[in-house]
């Protein structure tokens, strides 16, 4: 247990941190989900909705350290590679 008061702060800014990143990783994999469903069961235009929101929470959550900037574009890529197969399978 820390004893020095700069230690105690340390632990609870730590804490509201880590609760931030949560929530920001928790939302992405929500969207994700959602995007997903859309794919499989959606037309292309629902598809395209979800992606273009799914791109706006991927670029809000690289901005923070949450997520690297290159894990969000590697997402971003295969989502996009989803989108364009359902697509094609469409037309």
């Amino acid at each position: 247990m820390a004893h020095s008061l700069s230690a105690k702060k340390r632990i609870r800014q730590n804490v509201k941190q880590r609760a931030r990143n949560r929530w920001r990783k928790t939302r992405f994999r929500e969207a994700a989900k959602e995007y997903r469903e859309a794919i499989l069961h959606g037309s292309v235009d629902d598809a395209q909705k979800q992606l273009d929101g799914l791109y706006k929470i991927l670029d809000q959550v690289a901005s923070t350290p949450a997520m690297h900037k290159n894990t969000a574009a590697r997402y971003k890529s295969r989502l996009a590679a989803r989108f364009n197969a359902k697509k094609a399978g469409a037309a």
